[in-house]
């Protein structure tokens, strides 16, 4: 039977990547006397790249940007999204970053009948912190067993290994899990530990192959805003709830 539901973050719980993160790459930036500017299609390019620190090696090698002289780029790249992460903090603090359709109900509804809850991401535990704290209250970090975030192992997404982490973390097999991603990467880095996963996407994600998903859906809908289901089997009232996800698992 389903024991636990492992939730990705950016993108998922949250529309993160384009008003959270994108606004707060760019506020490091111009602090850190860069020219340099993230605008939505450049982001969407290095969404590619899991792992904020990763995304800024990878523009630093492709589009070649003016760098100020350092025998440590590890250690300056390091500093650069320490900044970044600051800014997105600020931005949590703010509430300008709400949770996406049906992700508190659902929660709520997984609390009150006893499945178990955890975190599978790439981003920093900071920034898993802040956005719980903003959007659920301080007491909901309580709520999920494992939170493996950030660089707690050394393969990031599309690597399996986060979830690998997080069920032997939580003493589970892959068959009693269900994940919830919103990207290719996401879904190839479950199904690489075989866990099923279901995909809420988002406009960055939209074009993504999500091939192994056992649905696509536009989110997790509401009562009064269902959700659209793009491929696999649809909710029957376009919300996803624990019935749901029981029955994507043949349960």
């Amino acid at each position: 039977m389903l024991q636990a539901i492992l939730f990705d973050v950016d993108g998922t719980l949250a529309d993160t990547e384009r008003d959270g993160h994108r606004v707060a790459f760019n506020l490091a930036f111009r602090d850190a006397g860069l020219d340099w500017h993230w605008d939505v299609p450049t982001y969407g390019e290095l969404l590619t790249v899991t792992g904020g620190k990763e995304r800024i090696r990878y523009f630093i090698e492709t589009h070649a940007p003016a760098l100020p002289e350092t025998d440590d780029l590890a250690g300056w790249i390091a500093g650069l999204h320490k900044a970044k992460t600051a800014h997105y903090l600020a931005l949590l603090k703010k509430g300008e970053i709400p949770l996406r359709p049906g992700v508190e109900r659902l929660i709520a509804e997984a609390r009150e009948r006893g499945v178990r809850l955890a975190i599978t991401t790439t981003t920093t535990p900071e920034n898993v912190d802040g956005l719980l704290r903003a959007t659920l209250g301080d007491e909901s970090l309580d709520w999920f067993e494992v939170i493996a975030a950030g660089d707690i192992v050394p393969a990031k997404k599309p690597a399996p290994d986060i979830y690998h982490y997080t069920l032997e973390k939580m003493g589970l097999t892959a068959s009693e899990v269900i994940a919830l991603e919103d990207s290719g990467n996401g879904v190839r880095s479950a199904r690489g530990a075989q866990v099923p996963v279901v995909v809420t996407l988002n406009d960055y994600t939209a074009e993504d192959d999500f091939s192994g998903a056992i649905s696509v859906l536009t989110d997790l809908g509401e009562p009064s805003a269902p959700a659209r289901t793009l491929s696999g089997p649809a909710p029957g009232n376009g919300i996803v709830d624990l019935d749901y996800l029981k029955a994507c698992l043949g349960q």
